[in-house]
């Protein structure tokens, strides 16, 4: 039998699996999400950059008390689907060490849903968190760069 034909043969019956490979390959790579960190903000969520000045957490405590509610109801809830994802946060000219926590929102998903956290987020660093959401209401936040608590909803 001719080694080229059987070498075709070959490769059009493998096609099928490579492509079944691949996708499932593909889909179990999970999504990023990337959040920039400015002084008292994630800028991704919210409705500008306000270009506010810190040099230390009791700067954004106090800027957040007055404008934190006005800025969260025009900040962008983050609308997900249940899976694999990571937070890919970057420390932007926030001169003091950051961090990362998302977890459920109120009571029962603080005890029901996943979270994640970690903190040495360093100026101009960026760092990955990685967690698989499940359905249900989230916040995130930077508790040591004191920002508002951001909405994120997981629908499935």
């Amino acid at each position: 039998m001719n080694c080229k034909l059987i070498k075709s043969a070959t490769t059009l019956l493998a096609l099928p699996l490579l492509a079944t490979l691949s996708t499932s390959a593909l889909a179990a790579r999970p999504t990023i999400i990337k959040l920039t960190q400015t002084p008292c903000q994630f800028l991704e969520v919210e409705a500008r950059d306000y270009g506010f000045k810190s040099t230390k957490k009791a700067d954004c405590d106090a800027i957040n008390a007055r404008t934190a509610k006005d800025r969260l109801s025009k900040a962008k809830v983050l609308k997900l689907k249940p899976g694999k994802y990571i937070f890919r946060v970057t420390n932007k000219n926030v001169p003091y060490s950051l961090g990362f926590y998302l977890r459920g929102a109120g009571i029962l998903g603080r005890v029901t849903l996943p979270r994640v956290s970690g903190g040495g987020l360093y100026t101009n660093v960026t760092q990955d968190y990685a967690i698989t959401l499940k359905p249900g209401k989230y916040i995130y936040s930077c508790p040591l760069n004191t920002t508002p608590d951001y909405s994120l909803v997981v629908e499935g």
